[in-house]
């Protein structure tokens, strides 16, 4: 049996040996795929979400990740319905947690990313999107869920240090914007290093 580089010796962890947090609303993607063997999971990449863009609510981001998304039921969905993306974990306005792949397995929600000189970013981390947009702040609950979420996280891959938890732009900068000004950090990193 091949070493596990993410195992920490622990049964007090919240997350289960398959990856999956048991607090969060659980609906599998089926776009995930294993991750390259012999892995350290070593990053956190926060996103941010909304669809249609600027409006929360409805299922409209599950249905994105699920590929059941209606190319009809908005025109800005014509042309994402097609593309095969997923994330992690979403945390909702309210604080609500969905998880959609696995830790150990590689969600498809970094794209073409880098970080401190090493490609294909989905292969080494985890990812949590946030709904929201870049502009309009985010919630209590959300920032509250996050934390929560990222400790646990961070419990079963201690790789993942503060240093290594980053934002999509800070990985496909010029590409991607998120999580965006609205987003504070100092707030949520206060609420996960202790």
């Amino acid at each position: 049996m091949e070493d596990n580089p993410n195992a920490v010796g622990s049964d007090s962890l919240n997350l289960d040996a398959d990856g999956w947090l048991p607090s969060a609303r659980r609906l599998p993607s089926p776009n995930s795929d294993a991750r390259p063997p012999g892995t350290l999971i070593d990053l956190l990449v926060i996103h941010n979400i909304s669809l249609p863009p600027g409006e929360f609510a409805g299922d409209w981001i599950d249905d994105l990740f699920l590929n059941r998304l209606d190319p009809g039921a908005h025109p800005y969905f014509v042309a994402i319905a097609p593309v095969r993306v997923s994330a992690h974990f979403l945390i909702r306005r309210d604080g609500r947690l969905t998880q959609y792949v696995s830790c150990e397995q590689r969600a498809w929600h970094a794209g073409v990313s880098v970080f401190m000189g090493r490609e294909r970013c989905n292969d080494y981390s985890i990812g949590i999107e946030l709904e929201g947009t870049d502009c309009i702040p985010f919630t209590s609950a959300q920032y509250c869920a996050l934390a929560d979420c990222t400790r646990q996280i961070r419990a079963r891959y201690p790789a993942i240090v503060p240093e290594r938890i980053v934002g999509h732009s800070d990985i496909a900068p010029g590409r991607k914007t998120d999580p965006g000004p609205a987003f504070d950090w100092g707030r949520y990193l206060k609420g996960v290093v202790s």
